[in-house]
């Protein structure tokens, strides 16, 4: 995994397209299929990159690249249901 400069998220950035970028890189899922994603697109039980190990890497890299603290209590079973339900997670952490 790549070290990545952390800084918060400017309100202005598009959470989604960095989303993608974050899954790329950590669940090694191809750029064509990331781009595919739409806010319905299920995402844990449905990707086999993302089980609960991928999970916990995920989670970490958000914190980096996005600039937050994401609590035990912050996760619940509909946070990597869907794309958009992690997009609307990411929105909400960054303020956004």
């Amino acid at each position: 995994m790549r070290a990545h400069i952390t800084q918060p998220v400017d309100r202005t950035d598009d959470i989604e397209t960095r989303l993608r970028g974050l899954l790329r890189d950590v669940l090694a899922i191809p750029q064509d299929r990331v781009d595919a994603f739409e806010a319905a697109t299920p995402l844990f039980g449905a990707l086999p990159e993302l089980d609960s190990m991928a999970v916990a890497g995920l989670l970490t890299e958000m914190e980096d690249r996005f600039g937050i603290l994401i609590d035990d209590d912050d996760i619940d079973g509909d946070t990597f249901e869907t794309f958009g339900s992690l997009a609307d997670f990411a929105r909400i952490k960054v303020g956004a």
